[in-house]
């Protein structure tokens, strides 16, 4: 067994693409959901699976897979599956070649996030009382409420939705208020294609009921002014002006025009 401490952006991809050159068969990373993805991105299209344990200021990932919140316990889960052997391949979503475990948001959200990280001393103390912060700020005073600039393009060409805030999914729920899960669209799992949803509106009537059904295990895609789209293995989103967009929590700037893939079976995941 091997213990490496990360110590810079980008430091996780390194140690795990390391760790997958060396032949080790499983990765174990306790952090939140920036380090995760980093150490997902070395590990793709290897045979070296991960193995998360919740431990940054966000833990979205990990709770997606049932895990508890706290670190000695999920240790003791993890443990267990990996007696048991419970590894499982899972398909990968990407942007611009950056690998993501449950989520890609373009526009409003990564405004939202940007913030966020700004902030980032509170982020580990504040958690959802300054995501909360964030969103109602960026609603009222960093985004263009009139204008939409986003235009999501399928394979063949074809524009499918326009609108100001667009989600590409791995993996549902998109995140969680407290306990609860914000259900974009149930269903969506690691061993199927990406789920796609489209605000069209960021007006407080199109943004209350799709966040009350997405609270409540309702059905989104009813809502109005919204966009949903399932099965999807490529797609491109482009922007005038360039549009904000993260990775599964972690802001990578901004940009005219984004390449999505989904690929099948490309990480072995260590599954609770």
């Amino acid at each position: 067994m091997t213990l490496a401490e990360t110590s810079r952006r980008g430091h996780a991809t390194r140690l795990a693409q390391s760790a997958a050159r060396d032949g080790y068969d499983i990765v174990a990373v306790l952090g939140g959901d920036g380090t995760l993805n980093e150490a997902a991105n070395g590990l793709a299209g290897t045979d070296t699976a991960l193995a998360p344990l919740p431990g940054g200021s966000t833990n979205v990932f990990a709770r997606i897979l049932g895990l508890p919140d706290d670190s000695v316990e999920a240790t003791s889960t993890i443990l267990d599956a990996i007696d048991r052997g419970a590894i499982k391949r899972i398909g990968l979503g990407a942007v611009e070649g950056r690998y993501f475990l449950f989520h890609c948001g373009i526009g409003f959200d990564a405004a939202v996030v940007e913030q966020v990280e700004k902030r980032g001393p509170w982020k580990r103390w504040a958690g959802h009382p300054l995501f909360i912060y964030a969103a109602v700020d960026t609603w009222l005073r960093r985004v263009d409420r009139k204008n939409p600039p986003i235009k999501v393009i399928d394979a063949q060409g074809n524009r499918i939705a326009s609108g100001f805030f667009t989600v590409v999914m791995n993996a549902n729920p998109y995140t969680f208020l407290g306990n609860r899960p914000f259900d974009l669209v149930k269903g969506t799992s690691l061993d199927q294609p990406l789920a796609v949803v489209t605000l069209e509106s960021l007006s407080l009537s199109a943004l209350v009921p799709v966040a009350v059904a997405a609270l409540t295990g309702r059905d989104v895609e009813k809502r109005r002014k919204i966009n949903v789209r399932t099965g999807v293995r490529s797609l491109v989103i482009e922007a005038d002006p360039p549009i904000q967009y993260q990775v599964d929590g972690d802001h990578l700037g901004s940009s005219r025009r984004l390449r999505f893939a989904w690929t099948a079976d490309h990480m072995s995941l260590v599954m609770p």
